[in-house]
């Protein structure tokens, strides 16, 4: 990894920079540090003033090469991050492709009015070099702090964050104060071209996968005690669980690996996990991009009978970080607004 940055770095392998704007966002660890509702954030920043596209990798999609996202899309089709940005913003172009310099091309070709695309998961992604790179480290490992793999986590080396134009530090406390900002930022060692924001996690109320609505808040079932099955397929759970240990007595946790495939035999576990909680206010509880791959017809029928909700999050700033971040996208995309297309650096 370190030898082929070098050779990014020195041109020696060619990297291609694409005159529409684009902002890439990703992180140097394996997962887990946020990126999802992070690129939700800049879609809710962008949409009202731009005309906007994202585009993934599609992780664990059963498809390969340029995929645009329409209405009969499946997570199988397109990965349950895309799903989700789908479901969310039906104004925005979603699509998927494994090399991101052919699927920036096809969107402009096929919509020429397009302003900016999203890049989810690329910091990595050398071949192509964003206008705008965000990356994001989760407050409770800071990569500054943590080794590459397979001694940690990292996906390359500390120096790599070099290339962030802005670091985001994900999931902190509600109240951070002064002094622990500061100690960060004095941690992380910023460069002079690069801004630090802190973004915390806000939980949404709980929301049913197989009814349209549901008429209650999620304090309603923390008042009554309900017992949760946690069901998760997702690279770090930390957040969600701290969230619900004050909240729910009983919390069963059936733990999945990251982009978990729910086969029948795992639908079939699930039920009869959720069974053997004797409780009588009982639920289970799963995450937005799990439920994106839960929404699958072979799986209907099993899981009409089941109280089977999800819990949306969203990303928070404070005042001051937000108009300072807000302002630092918008004036990017407003500033490089050009002729369409990529060439080659």
């Amino acid at each position: 990894m370190l030898i082929r940055n070098r050779l990014y770095d020195r041109a020696i392998f060619p990297s291609t920079k694409p005159t529409i704007p684009t902002i890439s966002v990703g992180n140097l660890c394996v997962g887990g540090t946020g990126k999802t509702p992070h690129i939700e954030y800049l879609i809710q920043v962008l949409k009202t003033e731009f005309y906007i596209a994202t585009l993934s990798r599609g992780y664990g999609r059963n498809s390969t090469g340029f995929l645009l996202a329409d209405t009969q899309s499946t997570a199988n089709d397109i990965g349950d991050e895309p799903m989700q940005f789908k479901k969310k913003f039906s104004g925005v172009r979603v699509a998927v492709d494994e090399k991101r310099c052919r699927g920036i091309q096809q969107l402009v070709d096929n919509f020429p009015s397009l302003q900016a695309v999203l890049l989810d998961d690329a910091f990595q992604h050398r071949a192509v070099t964003s206008g705008l790179s965000i990356l994001l480290t989760d407050f409770s490992r800071l990569y500054i702090n943590d080794f590459v793999v397979p001694t940690g986590s990292l996906r390359e080396f500390h120096s790599g964050s070099k290339r962030a134009n802005i670091i985001i530090v994900s999931k902190c406390p509600n109240v951070l104060l002064p002094i622990e900002r500061k100690r960060l930022i004095d941690e992380l060692k910023p460069a002079p071209h690069q801004n630090i924001y802190f973004s915390s996690i806000k939980y949404g109320d709980f929301i049913p996968l197989n009814i349209a609505k549901n008429p209650f808040t999620k304090e309603y079932y923390f008042e009554r005690n309900y017992s949760v099955l946690l069901l998760t397929g997702i690279a770090n759970t930390s957040s969600l669980s701290y969230y619900l240990k004050d909240k729910i007595k009983n919390v069963v946790h059936l733990k999945f690996p990251d982009h978990h495939d729910f086969s029948k035999r795992d639908i079939e576990k699930i039920k009869s996990t959720f069974d053997g909680i004797t409780a009588t206010n009982k639920l289970i509880l799963t995450t937005e991009k799990d439920a994106m791959r839960l929404k699958n017809t072979e799986f209907s029928k099993i899981f009409n009978n089941l109280p089977l909700f999800y819990i949306p999050i969203e990303i928070v700033f404070d005042d001051k970080d937000k108009l300072a971040l807000n302002a630092q996208i918008l004036n990017y995309v407003r500033a490089n607004q050009r002729n369409s297309g990529i060439h080659s650096t």
